[in-house]
């Protein structure tokens, strides 16, 4: 099987080499990490201690891991962790959080460059999160005799139709793993439906909720109040993970609700690094300054001081913090076709919550939040203006919307330390002498 699959990427990485070649001029993106990823030329790690190799995708998956090292480390003092990921933006937030794990790009899903890292790295087991089913990957680890984790499984019902349709190939690396923690019991019972054995398979709830913060006074988010100069009575509107055309809806929102509300602030946090310029350009042009939080050391231009600001937030790694700044917090992905983004963050915060209708990405978490009444879903920018405006004319019901979401966030964590409690059993990392570094 390795030999078609190998074939079969070649054949999609040359195809898709000239879009990747131009996104590399255009963007800036795809430049870092193509001799470990083609290769596996991973820097080597000089250690004969067990190592545990979880993969991230992305700044999201990253983020989740914070809980699961920080347990792992009280746990196992004595083991390396080292971290992959696959995208530029998710090795640049890796970088500032975990500063002393091992850290590479993941190896595409050739059969040379899996061998390759896994020789380099000589890990004791390999955690994959959410949900990374790369042939080849998995096959090669499990050729090497490693055990095999997936943790905080997530199996949406469009993946989850797809990989049925090819039920026996998928069967087969299902049965590869040695445990598989699932999010919730309807996630479990996809996975099982698609091969994994029952005794392999537990329901731990979501890491997300761990690495929540509920607290608006951390250091981090007054750290943000202070270097944005926003007043501590002012009332914030955030828009957070927005994606085109979401800046421009919240921004013509923001300067309706200004007309009857002068001293609402707003800040906007785009999801997607090479779009900072983009928004910053179209602030200006709707003829506000653009406070970016990568430019806070310069100076304004004289003729910038009278005019009213617009928050943007362009670095990386600080969102969660950011919305704790939030009063109102609107989630973007939600009022294009992104499927939307995570909505937990802001949640915990006690921020009140809105969205638009397509969540399809986080179909579970929006029926429990509304369940709870701890949100409000908009279709367009009028749903917006009236539902924000409502908001801030009734102070009493953005609070009880806030708390029903951080009540929601408060209930739903836990699962880190049941994660682990799983992976010790599996691994039997109670002795562990019994788990070695792979040759």
């Amino acid at each position: 099987m390795r030999y078609l699959l190998n074939c079969v990427y070649v054949l999609l990485v040359t195809a898709v080499s000239p879009m990747l070649l131009y996104r590399r001029w255009t963007t800036g993106r795809y430049r870092e990490g193509w001799s470990e990823k083609l290769w596996g030329r991973i820097e080597p790690r000089n250690s004969e201690a067990p190592c545990v190799w979880l993969h991230a995708v992305s700044v999201g998956e990253v983020l989740q891991l914070e809980s699961i090292v920080k347990g792992w480390r009280e746990r196992f003092p004595d083991w390396d962790i080292a971290i992959s990921t696959t995208t530029q933006t998710g090795m640049q937030v890796a970088k500032k959080t975990y500063p002393d794990a091992h850290l590479f790009y993941c190896p595409l899903d050739f059969s040379w460059a899996v061998r390759n890292t896994l020789k380099r790295l000589k890990p004791s087991c390999v955690v994959l999160v959410e949900l990374e089913l790369w042939p080849n990957l998995i096959l090669e680890v499990d050729r090497a005799g490693i055990p095999l984790l997936l943790i905080n499984g997530r199996l949406g019902e469009k993946s989850y139709r797809g990989y049925r349709r090819i039920r026996p190939l998928v069967a087969s690396l299902m049965r590869r793993l040695a445990v598989v923690t699932a999010q919730n019991e309807e996630y479990g019972e996809r996975f099982h439906k698609l091969g994994v054995p029952k005794n392999r398979l537990h329901v731990a709830g979501s890491i997300k909720f761990d690495r929540l913060s509920t607290d608006r006074n951390s250091p981090a988010t007054r750290q943000l109040r202070e270097n944005f100069g926003i007043k501590p009575d002012a009332p914030i509107l955030m828009a957070g993970s927005t994606g085109e055309p979401e800046e421009k809806i919240i921004l013509s929102t923001w300067i309706s609700l200004r007309q009857q509300f002068p001293q609402l602030q707003l800040l906007i946090a785009p999801r997607h690094q090479e779009r900072f310029e983009e928004v910053a350009e179209l602030i200006q042009r709707a003829g506000f300054h653009a406070v970016r939080r990568s430019k806070l050391g310069e100076k304004p231009r004289k003729s910038m001081k009278q005019i009213p600001p617009v928050y943007l937030l362009d670095t990386l790694g600080e969102l969660s913090a950011c919305w704790g700044l939030a009063d109102i917090a609107f989630v973007g992905g939600s009022l294009n076709q992104r499927g939307g983004q995570n909505m937990m963050e802001p949640a915990g915060y006690g921020a009140a919550l809105l969205f638009g209708p397509n969540t399809w990405n986080f179909a579970d978490v929006v029926e429990d939040l509304k369940q709870a009444r701890a949100c409000r879903i908009v279709s367009n920018q009028h749903e917006l203006i009236t539902q924000i405006g409502e908001l801030l004319r009734s102070p009493q019901s953005a609070q009880r919307l806030g708390r029903a979401a951080q009540n929601y966030v408060l209930s739903k964590q836990g699962a880190t330390t049941l994660t682990l409690n799983e992976i010790e059993k599996t691994l039997h990392l109670t002795q562990p002498e019994t788990i070695r570094p792979a040759a």
